[in-house]
C-alpha cells in the first residue's frame, strides 16, 4: 500500500513541479523543479503519515543538510574548474569527499537538535 501512495503521490507532484519548471524562465531551470522538490515532498508526507512529524522533521532536516553539502560541492567545483588547473576526476573526487564531510557534519547537527 506504501508504495502505491508513494508512486501517486510522488506522480502528482512530480508532474505538478514539471509544469512549474515549463513555466520558469529561463528553460535551465526546468530540471530543478522537476525532480528534487517534488520527491522529497512525497516522501515527508509518506514520513508524517507512517511515522509522524518528529520523525519528518529530522528527514527535512537532514534533506536541508545535503542541499548544503550540494551547495558547498558545486560551488567550491566550479571555483576549482573554473581556473583550469585541475583534472576533473580529481576535482569531482575532492568535491565528494568534502560533500561527504558536509553532509555528514549537517546530519550530526540535525540529530542534535532533534533530541
Amino acid at each position: 500500500m506504501q508504495l502505491l501512495l508513494r508512486f501517486l503521490i510522488g506522480g502528482a507532484v512530480v508532474s505538478l513541479f514539471a509544469v512549474l519548471g515549463d513555466v520558469v524562465r529561463p528553460k535551465s531551470f526546468a530540471g530543478i523543479f522537476a525532480a528534487a522538490p517534488s520527491i522529497s515532498l512525497a516522501t515527508l508526507a509518506l514520513a508524517i503519515h507512517a511515522e509522524g512529524a518528529a520523525y519528518a522533521a529530522v528527514e527535512a532536516r537532514s534533506m536541508i543538510a545535503g542541499a548544503i553539502a550540494l551547495l558547498v560541492y558545486v560551488w567550491v567545483s566550479a571555483r576549482v574548474m573554473w581556473r583550469g588547473k585541475a583534472s576533473v576526476a580529481a576535482v569531482t573526487l575532492g568535491g565528494l569527499a568534502l560533500w561527504l564531510a558536509v553532509a555528514l557534519g549537517g546530519w550530526f547537527l540535525a540529530l542534535r537538535g532533534a533530541s
